[in-house]
């Protein structure tokens, strides 16, 4: 795989859950540090995601926040 994106986390699925239309999906990304993803139903088939699989966690946003407690 190749992408622009410089924010690839490879990581364990550890949650799929389809809605009407989206699914909600759990990349667990280190132990502990899980990143949750909304995809379609048919991205969800078309990649063949389940619970066990690995699968990339890519982030591309425009704006990241960075925070403090």
């Amino acid at each position: 795989m190749q992408i622009s994106a410089r924010n690839a986390f490879k990581g364990k699925i550890v949650h799929v859950e389809k809605g009407a239309t989206t699914a909600v999906v759990k990349i667990e990304v280190s132990p502990g540090q899980v990143v949750t993803a909304s995809i379609t139903n048919e991205a969800v088939d078309t990649l063949k995601l389940v619970v066990g699989g690995e699968a990339y966690a890519v982030i591309k946003a425009s704006d990241v926040m960075v925070a403090v407690d």
